[in-house]
């Protein structure tokens, strides 16, 4: 019985660690592979297309009149895009983009599961920390003498060496010799 119960918890402690990623991702490929299925069948409303102008400078331009299919994804403002159409117009790169609603639905599970799992929601706030700056445990108490003298360098002098007097200036040429008749 402690046997199986020591496996239970083990599972349990690997799945938190790192299966959730892996069954959260599994999930996510699925979806992005539905979807491209149904992109590549024509199975999604003109009317949710956004449009995306880049310019191009580039000299050789394949100008396309038409829009042909395009795979790719770009994240803009927090919002999942995936590319449906592109063409090449007017010195511009027009891309046709859907938003990816069932990648920004896994991908919010995924972190409501890890703030859950981890307890986050419930850790108290004293003040506001930036979100963007991660603060070391050893560099808060490490204090670090530097004690950098940059007068033994000022003092030293430095020598050059010329190579114009080692290299010659043009290398030796000789004239060729009449080949050998034959």
């Amino acid at each position: 019985m402690k046997r199986a119960a020591a496996i239970l918890l083990l599972l349990i402690f690997l799945f938190n660690w790192f299966g959730y990623r892996l069954l959260s991702d599994y999930l996510q490929h699925r979806a992005d592979t539905r979807l491209e299925s149904q992109l590549d069948q024509n199975q999604y409303n003109e009317a949710n297309l956004i449009e995306i102008r880049i310019p191009l400078n580039m000299p050789y331009q394949n100008v396309s009149s038409d829009f042909e299919r395009y795979d790719g994804e770009i994240e803009y403002n927090g919002i999942h895009y995936k590319y449906v159409k592109r063409k090449v117009a007017n010195g511009e790169l027009v891309l046709l983009c859907l938003p990816n609603e069932n990648r920004m639905r896994l991908q919010n599970a995924r972190d409501e599961f890890f703030k859950l799992v981890n307890d986050l929601q419930n850790a108290p706030t004293k003040s506001p920390a930036p979100a963007h700056t991660v603060k070391s445990p050893v560099t808060e108490y490490w204090q670090q003498q530097n004690n950098w003298h940059f007068e033994a360098l000022a003092a030293q002098q430095h020598h050059y060496t010329s190579y114009a007097a080692v290299i010659p200036s043009s290398p030796p040429t000789t004239t060729p010799a009449q080949p050998p008749e034959g």
